[in-house]
C-alpha cells in the first residue's frame, strides 16, 4: 500500500489548487490522519495561500508542512547542482512521514529564479521520496493534439529522471474543447490514466474580498458572506448618477472616488430594486470615506464597499492586474472545484490507484466527505421550501454545483431570484417552483382532500393549505416528483413535521416519528435517539425508535451495536424508569434478534471498552455500542449537546426516522455546512427508499 504521493504541475498556472482539493477529498475518504507537505514555496513560508486553503477546508495540521523557502533553498544549490537540496527535503519528508498515516506532497510553483529546472527538481525530488506522481498539465489555449504533446513532453521527462506516474490530470482544458479532448485521450494508448477537467470562469473570477486584498483597501460596509459575491465587470462611476445607472449589470463592480456619495448611494438602490441589477460591490477611491448618514444606507444594502487611498484610474489599473484564487472562504469555488474533479476522477478509481488500505477508524471528516460521495453516487432530488432563506440558497447552489443532488426551490420566483443576486448565488441547474400558481396546486388539493377527508377537510380549505410551501413541499414528496425534503431555516419543527405526518405517515412497522443525532467523534461515528422529538416514550415507542435508530445506522455505514442507556447497567437497579428501558430491550429483542443489544446500561459502559467489561462481562455490545437509545428527550438531548461541546464531536441531524419517504427539519440557527449535510442525509436516504431497503425518513 502507498503511504505518499507526489502532486506537481508541469508548467505555472496549471491549476493545482483545484486537483489538490479533489485528491484531498478522495484520501480522506480512506485515510484517518493525513499530512500535507510542501517541499519549497514562495515567499516567508508561513503563508502559503494553497497550504492555508487545504488545512483549513481538511482540518489537517500545518506544523512542519513547509520544507523551504525558495531563497532558503538557494543555498543548498553549490557547484555540484542540488543534490544537497533534494537530501535535505527528502529527509525532511521521511520525518513528517512518520506522524501521518498519508502524506500528499505538493511541488513548488514554478515561481522561483529558475521556473524552466522545476519540473526535474520535483521529479527528482519525488523519486528520492519514494513517492508516485500526479502530474498536473495545463491544457488553457490547446487543441487535442497540443494536448497530447503537452503531455507526452511533460510525463516523459518526469519518468527519465525517475519519477513513476499514478495518473496525469489535463487541468482548465476549455468546455468546448473538452469532449473533443477526452475523446483523443481515450483513444491514445497512455502508460497511466489521463483525465480531463474544464476550465471553470468562477474558479478564477475575483471576489470582492480579493479585490479589497489586492488593493489593500479597508471593508466599510457588507458581510463576510456578500464580500464572496464574483466581480463580472468594472464600471467606473465618472459621469452624473443618471448616466451610470444605465450601464450597470447583475456583478459589475462600481469604482467611484470616494466623494461621489451619489454613486454609491445609488448603486446600493440598485442593489435593492428587484428591477434594476444587482452590483457585486463599491469601491470608493482618493483616500474618502462617506458620512456616517451615507454609511448606514450602505451598509442597509448588503452591499459590500471597500475604501482605498488610490485615485480612481490607478485603482482600475491595479485591478486588471488582479487574478482570482480558491480561499478557505471561497465556498463557491470549492464546490465547483470538488464538483468538476469528482465528475472527471472517480475516487474509487484514484483510491485503488494509488491502492490505498480500508480505514480502521471512521473520523468526522471522512464521514461528511463519504456521506456527500454516497449522495453524489446516486443523485436525488430534494425540494427546499425556503427558497428566499440566503442560507438555503448558498446551500442549493453549493450542493449543486459539487453535483451532489438535482434542487427545487419554492417561493416566488421573482423574490428567489431577487435575493440569490443580492446574496451573489448563481441558480443554474435549479428549478423554482411558485406553490400559488404551480398548476400542481389544485392536484395537490384534491390529494390532501382524500387524505383527511375523515378531518373535515373541504376542497376550499384543501387549496389554500397547498400555498404553504411546507405542505407544497410535502405533497411533491408524497407524489414522487422529488425524493425528499429539507426545511426549518426558517420554520419551527411542528411546520415541517405536521404536513410529513398528515401526509406521508409513518412505515408500516413503525408507531411513531422519531429522531436521532449522527454524532462524528474523532475516532468514530455514534447514533443518538431519540434527542429531538418525543419527550417521554413509552416501553413500546422505545424499542422502535431502536429499531429505527439501528436501520439508520446501517443506511449511513454505521454497524448497528444497540445500547439501551439507563442509569443503572444490567439488573442492578429498579424503579419506573429503569423498567421501562428493560421492557423495551426485552421487545427490541423479541422482533429483532438480529440486532446486538446490550440493556439496561450506563452511557459509560456502552462506550468504553473497560467499564463495559467490569459492568457487563461477555457481553458483545457493552463497551462498543454504536447506536444509544436515551430513554426520555431529557436525556438524549441533554446527553448530545454535552458530548457535542465537549468531546469534541460534529452532530449531523436531527435527522427524522419512521416516516414513508425522507422529510428532515433544520434549526432555525443552521449554517450553510448544516444545511448541506442534512440535504446529504435526506438523499441517501431516498436512496433506500428506492432500492427497497429499510425505509428511512
Amino acid at each position: 500500500m502507498s503511504d505518499s504521493l507526489y502532486l506537481t504541475s508541469t508548467t505555472i498556472r496549471a491549476g493545482k489548487a483545484v486537483v489538490a482539493l479533489g485528491v484531498l477529498e478522495s484520501l480522506a475518504r480512506h485515510v484517518g490522519r493525513i499530512g500535507v507537505f510542501r517541499p519549497i514555496v514562495d515567499g516567508d513560508g508561513a503563508h502559503d495561500a494553497l497550504l492555508g486553503l487545504l488545512t483549513d477546508r481538511f482540518q489537517l495540521d500545518g506544523e512542519h508542512a513547509v520544507g523551504l523557502t525558495y531563497a532558503q533553498a538557494a543555498t543548498y544549490v553549490d557547484e555540484d547542482g542540488d543534490a544537497r537540496l533534494v537530501a535535505h527535503l527528502a529527509d525532511e519528508f521521511l520525518h513528517l512521514k512518520e506522524r501521518y498515516d498519508f502524506v500528499l506532497v505538493i511541488g513548488t510553483d514554478f515561481t522561483g529564479p529558475a521556473p524552466s529546472t522545476e519540473l526535474a527538481l520535483n521529479a527528482r525530488l519525488a523519486a528520492n521520496m519514494g513517492s508516485p506522481v500526479l502530474a498536473v498539465v495545463n491544457g488553457h489555449g490547446l487543441d487535442e493534439g497540443a494536448v497530447l504533446n503537452a503531455i507526452d513532453s511533460s510525463t516523459g521527462q518526469l519518468t527519465r529522471l525517475g519519477a513513476s506516474i499514478v495518473a496525469t490530470v489535463v487541468n482548465r482544458v476549455d468546455p468546448e474543447r473538452i469532449e473533443a479532448v477526452r475523446a483523443r485521450l481515450r483513444a491514445e494508448p497512455h502508460r497511466a490514466p489521463v483525465y480531463a477537467l474544464r476550465d471553470l470562469p468562477v474558479l478564477s473570477a475575483l471576489t470582492v474580498e480579493e479585490v479589497a486584498d489586492g488593493l489593500g483597501g479597508v471593508v466599510i460596509a457588507g458581510t463576510t458572506e456578500s464580500l464572496q459575491r464574483e466581480v463580472d465587470d468594472y464600471v467606473a462611476g465618472s459621469g452624473h448618477l443618471q448616466t451610470v445607472l444605465p450601464v450597470l449589470s447583475d456583478g459589475a463592480l462600481v469604482v467611484a472616488s470616494g466623494d461621489r456619495s451619489d454613486i454609491a448611494v445609488g448603486a446600493a438602490a440598485s442593489a435593492l430594486s428587484r428591477d434594476m441589477p444587482t452590483p457585486s460591490g463599491v469601491v470608493l477611491t482618493c483616500g474618502h470615506r462617506p458620512d456616517p448618514m451615507t454609511l448606514s444606507l450602505l451598509e442597509a444594502s448588503g452591499l459590500p464597499v471597500v475604501a482605498v487611498v488610490p485615485d480612481t484610474y490607478r485603482t482600475l489599473h491595479a485591478l486588471e492586474g488582479l487574478r482570482g484564487e480558491i480561499r478557505p472562504t471561497s465556498r463557491r469555488k470549492i464546490a465547483a472545484a470538488l464538483g468538476e474533479f469528482n465528475a472527471a476522477v472517480g475516487a474509487e478509481e484514484l483510491g485503488a490507484l494509488v491502492r490505498l488500505s480500508q480505514p480502521h477508524a471512521v473520523t468526522p471528516l471522512m464521514f461528511s466527505i463519504g456521506l456527500l460521495d454516497r449522495a453524489r453516487a446516486d443523485r436525488r432530488r430534494v425540494v427546499l421550501p425556503e427558497g428566499t432563506d440566503e442560507r438555503v440558497l448558498q446551500a442549493a447552489e453549493e450542493l449543486v454545483q459539487a453535483g451532489v443532488v438535482h434542487i427545487t426551490l419554492l417561493g416566488s420566483p421573482q423574490e428567489v431570484v431577487a435575493k440569490a443576486i443580492a446574496a451573489g448565488v448563481d441558480l443554474a441547474g435549479i428549478d423554482i417552483v411558485d406553490p400559488s400558481t404551480s398548476p400542481l396546486r389544485e392536484e395537490f388539493a384534491d390529494a390532501y382532500v382524500a387524505l383527511r377527508a375523515h378531518k373535515g377537510v373541504t376542497w376550499e380549505a384543501a387549496f389554500d393549505t397547498m400555498a404553504d410551501v411546507s405542505y407544497f413541499g410535502t405533497m411533491l414528496v408524497h407524489t414522487g416528483r422529488v425524493d425528499g425534503m429539507v426545511s426549518g431555516a426558517a420554520h419551527t419543527t411542528a411546520h415541517t413535521i405536521r404536513p410529513a405526518l398528515e401526509i406521508i405517515r409513518t412505515t408500516p412497522d413503525a408507531s411513531l416519528v422519531s429522531s436521532a443525532f449522527l454524532m462524528c467523534l474523532p475516532d468514530r461515528v455514534l447514533v443518538f435517539a431519540d434527542c429531538a422529538v418525543n419527550p417521554d416514550p413509552t416501553a413500546e415507542q422505545l424499542a422502535d425508535i431502536a429499531i429505527s435508530s439501528a436501520e439508520t445506522a446501517r443506511a449511513f455505514g454505521v454497524e448497528p451495536r444497540i445500547a439501551m442507556v439507563s442509569y443503572s447497567t444490567g439488573s442492578s437497579g429498579s424503579g419506573t424508569d429503569v423498567d421501562k428501558v428493560r421492557r423495551a430491550t426485552e421487545l427490541v429483542a423479541d422482533r429483532r434478534p438480529d440486532l446486538p443489544l446490550a440493556g439496561p446500561i450506563q452511557y459509560d459502559a456502552a462506550v468504553d471498552e473497560g467499564v463495559g467489561a467490569a459492568k457487563m462481562p461477555g457481553n458483545p455490545v457493552a463497551g462498543h455500542a454504536t447506536v444509544l437509545i436515551f430513554p426520555d428527550l431529557n436525556t438524549g438531548n441533554t446527553t448530545h449537546k454535552a458530548v457535542q461541546r465537549s468531546a469534541p464531536a460534529v452532530a449531523v441531524g436531527p435527522v427524522l426516522q419512521g416516516l414513508r419517504r425522507p422529510v428532515n427539519d433544520l434549526s432555525r440557527g443552521c449554517t450553510v455546512p448544516d444545511i448541506v449535510n442534512t440535504v446529504a442525509i435526506t438523499a441517501v436516504q431516498a436512496q433506500q427508499v428506492a432500492d427497497g431497503a429499510a425505509v428511512l425518513a
